[in-house]
């Protein structure tokens, strides 16, 4: 891919449409790993998990080369727009850029995202000047009403959040992708390289991808082969993916040549 398809968020340009989550990997080694295969440029981190006045002691921070990838915080464990709101101010206190992921997943068991809180809190944060990209269900409506707040992105589930069951949510994906004017990230539940080319030949501007990467056996070559799919579906989706037809239809021309010879 050239740069004229760069993906662009905020007015920013990222040449991977690949992100990546940093949660639940062995170690910070494992991690940079994972980061430097898949060549992502947006690196999320939960502001829950590092303590971002002493990002030397942390085993994520330093694991990312901030002059190549941007951190992007979200507001994992957050349950209400209060608290994840706070969290964002925190983030943008201690010097990070202004962009958030927004997360709000109010109970433990499935970890779906809160669609009333998600839209509290992003018109909150908008309105404070984050640059915000909300994780919400695969819910076209939520979409609409988060791109008519001003979110920089929308980011549905393909399915819950650590399950690596692939695309449950197709057909809302798809209507998600053909009324957004703003990147469609699909987020959460993409379990193989082939989830990610499926997401992006159906349109999908971008995939993270998380616990795919920190379940491989090696973390980099998972994180490569993820890159690899991403580039391949976006590839497949530019070019024009043909029809599925009902029934067969030959790829040579049905000519009477064989009997025409024959005869001759």
């Amino acid at each position: 891919m050239d740069a004229s398809d760069d993906l662009i968020i905020a007015g920013r340009r990222f040449s991977s449409r690949l992100m990546i989550g940093t949660g639940k990997f062995p170690n910070s080694e494992a991690l940079r790993c994972a980061i430097e295969a898949s060549g992502a440029e947006i690196i999320t981190v939960a502001l829950r998990r590092v303590d971002l006045e002493h990002p030397e002691s942390e085993s994520i921070l330093p694991a990312i080369d901030r002059s190549r990838q941007l951190i992007l915080p979200n507001t994992s464990g957050a349950r209400t727009a209060d608290e994840a709101v706070r969290l964002a101010r925190l983030a943008r206190a201690s010097c990070l850029e202004p962009w958030i992921k927004l997360e709000l997943t109010p109970e433990a068991r499935y970890l779906l995202p809160d669609p009333l809180e998600t839209l509290r809190a992003a018109e909150r944060l908008v309105a404070e000047g984050f640059v915000v990209l909300p994780y919400i269900q695969a819910d076209p409506v939520l979409a609409k009403r988060l791109e008519e707040a001003g979110t920089a992105t929308v980011m549905p589930l393909g399915a819950p959040i650590g399950s690596n069951r692939g695309l449950r949510t197709r057909d809302m994906l798809r209507i998600i992708i053909e009324q957004s004017n703003i990147p469609v990230v699909v987020d959460a539940g993409l379990g193989a390289p082939s989830h990610a080319a499926e997401a992006m030949e159906m349109g999908a501007d971008a995939v993270l991808v998380n616990t795919a990467l920190s379940d491989a056996r090696d973390h980099g070559a998972m994180a490569k082969a993820f890159a690899m799919a991403v580039a391949a579906g976006r590839m497949a989706y530019l070019a024009g993916l043909g029809p599925t037809r009902e029934t067969a239809e030959a790829s040579s021309p049905l000519t009477g040549f064989l009997f025409e010879n024959k005869n001759g």
